[in-house]
């Protein structure tokens, strides 16, 4: 009598669908804190004082129940964590689709609809290097108008006034799109696909979903909102 193999069991927590649904629930937190970040960004029209009290309050919200920057602390935890499981989740279910896509030799299959002869996705050109950017991006960010330890244009106390010092040099705005169009490409497919997984798709094609429009207006509402401010400054016409 021949016996096989027991079955390895992948845990429900690594499982393709629990990646899948963690990657589109962690991509929404994500998709939430741009918007609630766009809506700030734009008060920057309101002037310096409106600017710098929104920071202000940012940081003092929930006193005396919430310590000094209580609040910010939890939504930075909170999208960190969402950033890890989101990369976490590409990272193994890009490494599992290579695998049965039957990668070899790092070309995939070959197809006449390429003119390198290998047949790659859209998402293969957009979200892997798009994210590339976007945490590059992120950091340089972080470490310019967050911890201010960067100061293209001039250092300042005022979060209004370092805003308008490094968004008046063209290199730095030049880049801040750069990296917005890749934040736009994610979201085009990225919103699409978490929507998808969650259920929310009932057409048989991607042109035909509901879901294609939603995700086009919500892109272009984050991509234009953030790009206003660096171009208006840029440009001079903030005041």
């Amino acid at each position: 009598m021949v016996t096989s193999a027991p079955t390895k069991r992948t845990p429900a927590t690594r499982s393709t669908v629990a990646l899948k649904y963690a990657m589109a629930v962690s991509g929404l937190i994500m998709i939430g804190y741009l918007l609630l970040h766009m809506y700030g960004n734009l008060k920057v029209f309101a002037g310096q004082e409106a600017f710098d009290e929104y920071a202000h309050h940012l940081r003092t919200f929930g006193e005396p129940m919430l310590p000094y920057e209580g609040l910010l602390w939890i939504v930075r935890v909170v999208l960190l964590v969402a950033i890890l499981v989101h990369i976490y989740a590409v990272v193994v279910l890009t490494v599992r689709n290579r695998k049965a896509a039957g990668y070899a030799g790092g070309k995939r299959y070959h197809s006449k609809q390429n003119r390198t002869g290998i047949q790659r996705s859209y998402a293969s050109f957009t979200l892997r290097w798009g994210g590339v950017v976007i945490l590059a991006f992120i950091v340089y960010h972080l470490l310019h108008l967050t911890a201010n330890v960067i100061h293209p244009g001039g250092e300042s106390d005022s979060p209004y006034q370092r805003v308008v010092n490094g968004f008046e040099i063209w290199w730095v705005v030049v880049g801040y799109t750069v990296a917005m169009l890749a934040v736009g490409l994610h979201l085009w497919h990225g919103i699409w696909s978490a929507l998808t997984t969650l259920g929310g798709n009932r057409s048989a094609t991607r042109i035909d979903s509901r879901l294609t429009g939603i995700a086009v207006v919500v892109t272009l509402v984050i991509i234009i909102g953030f790009l206003l401010p660096p171009w208006a400054i840029l440009l001079g016409l903030e005041g």
